[in-house]
């Protein structure tokens, strides 16, 4: 969730409560019942989220709130670097059954789980969130497994927002340790679930999310759940926060649909979770979820199938702040303890969620191949998880003609992994082409792949040559070019007329080779030049040799990237030096000052009050689909610096004297976006110099 708190006081309470707990032996999990079967959650679960850090008792607010099913909230590294997780990042709080571990057993004990959830606003802010934070997928996956078996639950949420949304790294590291859990759980025979918690539009999740889904899917990460936040859109607007939280659901399904072509309406509606935030939320009164807001979204949530609904957080369940924002402890509006829990509770219903099927596919690349007599190939032999968890797969051939052989390394994989097929010909297997069977074979059935094997005569070859590319890569702006030396030897008999080709050449890129044939033994420089008009891309381009022997290729990978147009906006007075604000919008009081400045003789003043934050903001048309970063210096308590509209990134920071802010963001197909600057509600005035757009 996008919070920001303090918490050393309830922080030593928990922990004091924890080691209270364990001194006295009421802490009753632990190896004893580590590998107790646990039980999934239901079909549809209500899980509101339960602020570790606040010194509460879980169990207590279970009890007292009637929420059965609790997401405990955060886990993540003390220090930046580190691959030991603690709840809170504190470590008096270690991941055993001494923290928490008492109330989570008797909450499994009154037919309730938790869902312990990794990351957060601040963990991912700080770069701690374990997989930003360390750098080996093994020790990330450890982390997730030691929760799994100390507390004996069935799924683990990752809270992921903020600079963990655009870490593409810690992207790729988590959802390989996701895949590596899965596939522990399924040759332990544990159910296992793992849900992603991202920030939302009110259409749908913005580009950084949806990327985070499709690297999971390209590393063969299971995602049972996409939880949105439906809350602190930060996007100026006024809101009816059930339908938007409604809309931007739909928005979620359009794009699931897309990611997960083969999934049904009801497996994708069953995907996905909304968590509201009760009352004022971070952003202000403008963004207030009412109680009869709840109670609509269950009952759609409900006619839709959703998995889980959530909100942000059980403490903030009572009306003891009104007109408060963002408040860890209360909802700013007027409602009784617990309406919000009571809303939502009867959303929970189903039996427990049972473990998907598991299935999965195979697949051989290249899938034909022709050899003389007496000599072999090979192909890869592909399998992906496409349901439920990873299973071992046995690979077999059939339909070999005589004399040819099968081979497979490994002869049995794990679903998401490869083997290498070789193809043996004997010099007596008879001339033809013959459709092979590659079958895997797992406990939950089989799937098949065909590999057309062409067998040529064995006549003897009395010459013979191999090709080869250096570099056999290179990246190129469009409009510039790239060279590679091709070399030829003599593999059998003698040296004999090599002519050059290159196929597989994309529109606006041409090859031409100096010389254009060479004697084996012999060289050639191959020159690719790309056009301005070149589409950016990486292309597999094939150089074949060929001589009165036969042929022989070489493969070279041309990457070509944007000639880099310069942006069709730009940011204007982003130094303030006019000595005004224009072509800025600000809000009632903000200013050009002449002191402080960061350089040069103005700067701007933005000036919150207790109804406005004081944002300044612009709005620029930069390239469609292209990478920018927005830098600025500020000075002053919670100063904001972001952009919104086209796509939606923010930093900030509390900086008694000038500091340098910077936030990377991806445009849209329309490359339009807003950037800000603004403070926070009656936190004093914030000032910003040297903005700039990159």
């Amino acid at each position: 969730m996008r919070r920001q708190f303090t918490r050393p006081l309830r922080t030593i309470l928990t922990g004091l409560l924890a080691t209270a707990a364990a001194s006295t032996g009421l802490v009753a999990m632990g190896a004893g019942t580590a590998n107790a079967a646990a039980t999934p959650l239901p079909t549809h679960v209500f899980a509101p989220y339960f602020e570790a850090y606040s010194g509460d008792s879980p169990l207590s607010i279970s009890t007292e709130s009637g929420a059965k099913y609790e997401t405990l909230a955060f886990i993540q590294a003390a220090t930046k670097g580190s691959c030991t997780a603690y709840w809170n990042g504190d470590t008096s709080q270690p991941l055993t059954s001494a923290t928490f571990g008492s109330d989570i057993s008797a909450i499994q004990a009154n037919g309730g789980n938790v869902v312990p959830s990794f990351g957060g606003y601040t963990a991912d802010d700080t770069g701690t969130e374990i997989a930003d934070s360390c750098t080996t997928v093994a020790s990330i996956a450890a982390e997730y497994e030691q929760v799994i078996t100390t507390y004996n639950v069935t799924r683990i949420d990752l809270d992921t927002e903020d600079n963990s949304l655009t870490n593409t790294a810690g992207i790729t590291r988590r959802n390989q340790a996701i895949a590596q859990v899965e596939a522990w759980a399924a040759t332990n025979g544990r159910t296992v679930q793992f849900q992603y918690t991202l920030p939302t539009t009110t259409s749908g999740l913005a580009s950084s999310g949806l990327a985070v889904l499709k690297n999971a899917v390209a590393n063969n990460a299971v995602v049972s759940v996409v939880n949105i936040m439906t809350f602190d859109y930060y996007d100026g607007a006024t809101h009816e926060m059930g339908t938007d939280a409604e809309n931007a659901a739909t928005g979620l399904y359009s794009q699931l649909a897309t990611l997960y072509p083969t999934k049904t309406a009801a497996q994708l509606w069953g995907m996905i979770g909304i968590t509201l935030m009760p009352g004022i939320d971070d952003y202000g009164a403008a963004e207030t979820t009412t109680v009869a807001d709840a109670s609509n979204v269950e009952s759609w949530a409900n006619t839709k199938g959703l998995a889980e609904l959530s909100f942000w957080a059980l403490e903030r369940d009572n009306g003891g702040c009104v007109g408060t924002a963002g408040s860890d402890t209360c909802s700013g509006i007027a409602q009784n303890t617990w309406d919000f829990s009571h809303a939502m509770e009867p959303f929970t219903s189903g039996s427990t969620t049972p473990p998907p099927s598991n299935d999965f596919s195979v697949s051989d690349s290249p899938s034909s191949a022709s050899v003389a007599a007496g000599s072999s190939t090979t192909s890869t032999v592909s399998t992906a998880v496409t349901s439920g968890s990873a299973e071992s797969v046995a690979l077999t051939a059939s339909g070999l003609p005589t004399g040819v052989t099968a081979a497979f390394s490994p002869t049995s994989v794990t679903s998401g992994s490869s083997s290498t097929l070789t193809l043996t010909a004997a010099s007596t297997a008879a001339a033809g082409t013959y459709p092979i069977t590659v079958t895997g074979t797992a406990a939950s059935g089989t799937h098949s792949a065909t590999y057309n094997l062409t067998v040529t005569s064995s006549a003897p070859v009395t010459n013979d040559f191999s090709l080869t590319a250096s570099p056999t890569s290179a990246s190129v702006a469009a409009g510039s070019s790239t060279t590679s030396t091709i070399s030829t030897a003599v593999s059998k008999g003698s040296a004999e007329s090599v002519a050059l080709t290159a196929s597989g050449l994309p529109t606006g890129v041409t090859a031409a080779f100096s010389p254009t044939s060479v004697t084996s033994g012999g060289s050639s420089t191959l020159t690719l030049t790309t056009a301005g008009t070149t589409a950016a891309g990486t292309y597999p381009i094939t150089v074949t040799g060929t001589a009165a022997s036969g042929s022989h290729t070489a493969g070279y990978t041309l990457t070509v990237t944007s000639s880099s147009p310069p942006p069709s906006g730009s940011l204007v007075n982003g130094g303030f030096e006019t000595g005004s604000l224009s072509p800025w919008t600000g809000q009632t009081g903000d200013a050009v000052v002449s002191t402080p400045v960061h350089s040069g003789s103005y700067a701007a003043e933005v000036v919150p009050t207790s109804s406005q934050t004081g944002q300044i903001s612009q709005t620029l048309t930069l390239s469609p689909n292209t990478s920018y970063t927005l830098s600025g210096w500020v000075q002053g308590n919670y100063a904001y610096l972001g952009v919104s509209g086209g796509a939606t990134a923010s930093t900030w920071t509390s900086a008694s004297s000038w500091t340098k802010l910077s936030v990377s963001f991806t445009t849209g197909s329309s490359g339009t976006v807003t950037v800000y600057v603004h403070g926070w509600y009656a936190q004093g005035n914030v000032y910003t110099d040297d903005l700039a757009v990159s």
